[in-house]
Parts: C-alpha cells; structure tokens; sequence
C-alpha cells in the first residue's frame, strides 16, 4: 500500500518522521534511481526501490525496541565528530537503523529508549502527545513549599512558561532529593526549572520514560521490551493525544 515516503523512511529506521524529512529535502533520499525531495511524495514499498546515501532501505520485518540505562559522560548520539562515547557503543550494531528516542545530556543518566520505529518514535517525542517522563533529581539547597509550587504550576523559562509537573520530595535533607515528572521536552529542561526555582541541579535521572522503567537494569546495560510493554507505549501515545 502507497505511503507518504517520509514515512516508509521511519518505519524502516532510517531516521525520525522529522529526521527523514530533513534528508529528503537534503536531496539525499532516491526513489527508482530519482532524487526525491518533495515531502508529499508517495512510495509502493512492494513495487518502489528506495535508497538513502546510495543505501537501499527496505521495511524491517519486525521492529526492534530496548531500553538502556545510560551512564554519565555519554552524548545521545549514533555518532559525533569530536570523538566524545556516544550511547551507540552501549547497544547492539544490529539490526541497522536503531536510534535513540529523544536525548538525555551527557552528564544524565537513567532510561534512554532505543528503536527502529520511526513512527513510533515520532508519536514519543510529539508535543502533541506529551507523554510523561519521570525524574530523580539531586539539588543544592532544600527547596521549599514556594519552589515545589511554582514547580507544579509551571515556571517562566527563556522559551516560555512550563507545563504543570507532578512533583515529590524524596529527602528534604540538603543536598535534597525530588522526584519530577513532566510532560515535554524542551532542552535541558529539568535542569533549568530548577534553576528557575534557586535550586541547581547536581545529579540527574531519568527512572522512567511513559510506562517504561530501568528497574532491574544495570548502568550501562540494556534491555528489549516486552510485546506488552511495546503496546503500552503506544496507549500512552493515543490516550494523551486524546
């Protein structure tokens, strides 16, 4: 059946929906031996050859899904020209097309998802579906009634005002320990609500992403999903966007 081209690219773990987009207008995506760039272009996957950097990509049979407990000093990336680690040497090489969905910084750790389903991952990181991640975090100082507040309500950063967050507070004993649970994903964003608040962040987290936890995982390993897992994931998508 004919599919937008951006698309059949995601599903066949090229890249993100966005991510495919960006290297077709690149001209870097051929179609029957075509340069294709128009991002309302449509493919047969049965019937078209499609390439990408002179690489004929085909549609996996069957995604593939894992979560990694990613260590400090990490950059999410599959690669990076100034030869800092990067997550990749941390998952499987295979199957080909496997990337990250979403960042975390490289000095946070915690449940970073890896896939070869462009749409699903599109439908992850989607504003649109705001699906909730959730946070350990280490601050200077005890924050207060006031800052917990401001922090559940929303607070005033350079790109605007934050969506309300589910906010816990694990030891108040400085250095304290809050749990934070938001529903974007704006850079650095954690880091800088603290901020916002007087309360900078020492150690970062991230113990869940949607119904997806790290529990039992060491730093620096990996797990696949379960099926049931996988169908969460995409509930959490349908159920936020509604």
């Amino acid at each position: 059946m004919p599919m937008r081209l951006q698309r059949f690219l995601a599903r066949a773990g090229v890249a993100s929906r966005r991510g495919s987009e960006d290297l077709m207008t690149a001209g870097r995506v051929r179609v029957n031996g075509r340069v294709v760039s128009e991002l309302g272009a449509r493919v047969d996957p049965l019937v078209d050859v499609v390439e990408v950097d002179d690489r004929v990509v085909t549609l996996a049979s069957k995604p593939t899904y894992l979560v990694l407990n990613k260590p400090s000093g990490y950059v999410t990336t599959m690669s990076d020209p100034q030869g800092r680690p990067t997550v990749a040497e941390l998952v499987p090489r295979e199957p080909a097309g496997l990337f990250p969905v979403g960042r975390l910084d490289r000095d946070t750790t915690g449940a970073l998802l890896f896939t070869t389903d462009g749409d699903l991952a599109y439908r992850l990181l989607h504003p649109r579906f705001h699906v909730e991640k959730l946070y350990e975090v280490t601050v200077e100082g005890s924050p207060g009634r006031h800052a917990l507040d401001l922090l559940e309500s929303g607070v005033a950063l350079e790109d605007g005002m934050t969506a309300p967050a589910r906010v816990r507070t694990l030891d108040a004993a400085a250095p304290a320990r809050i749990e934070i649970a938001i529903r974007e994903g704006r850079k650095r964003q954690v880091r800088r609500m603290f901020a916002a608040v007087d309360h900078p962040v020492l150690d970062l987290h991230r113990s869940s992403f949607g119904p997806v936890t790290i529990r039992g995982v060491a730093l620096g390993e990996y797990r696949h999903l379960s099926s049931g897992e996988v169908s969460a994931l995409v509930r959490a998508t349908e159920e936020e966007s509604r």
